[in-house]
């Protein structure tokens, strides 16, 4: 019998738009099921190596944010910076790359300040994107990480044309 374990702080975000913290092997029999075409890894340390063979294995391809994003929020000593942000979402704003899945270390910072953007560009009021945000955060919740989201520009967001249909 297989068991089918999701990793910590899994959700569905959207319909084939998936979020959680790192995967494990005890994971990849419920990853694969999804039939995954992106992973967004926003966190800044390397994945697993059993990780990328599982990627590699089921075809599935990696994008990070480039270093050079990384370094400007290390120098501003915050969660995430805004182009990071940016980046992401001009992924997560692309049929191209679904079906698709977002994780960081624990599915909770950097992955909920992501989602909580989408959610402000989807039109979602500030009560029910902070509700999500600390669902998933739990004892972990960070006033900055709010703030960034409420002052988060979405102006600033090109939405592409094959935009997914939840958009």
């Amino acid at each position: 019998m297989s068991y089918f374990v999701p990793p910590c702080n899994y959700g569905m975000a959207e319909y084939d738009l998936s979020r959680s913290g790192q995967c494990h092997q005890l994971n990849f029999p419920f990853l694969e099921r999804h039939n995954l075409k992106t992973v967004i890894y926003l966190s800044h340390d390397e994945p697993s190596q059993p990780f990328l063979n599982f990627l590699e294995d089921q075809g599935i391809d990696l994008i990070r944010p480039p270093a050079e994003l990384a370094d400007i929020q290390r120098q501003a000593n915050s969660s995430m910076s805004e182009a990071e942000v940016l980046s992401a979402l001009q992924v997560i704003l692309s049929s191209q790359y679904y079906p698709l899945h977002v994780m960081c270390n624990f599915g909770h910072q950097r992955t909920g300040i992501v989602i909580g953007c989408l959610r402000k560009l989807q039109g979602w009021n500030l009560t029910a994107i902070f509700e999500e945000y600390r669902r998933y955060a739990g004892s972990k919740v960070q006033f900055l990480n709010e703030q960034f989201i409420e002052l988060f520009d979405t102006d600033l967001v090109r939405v592409p044309l094959d935009h997914p249909n939840w958009l």
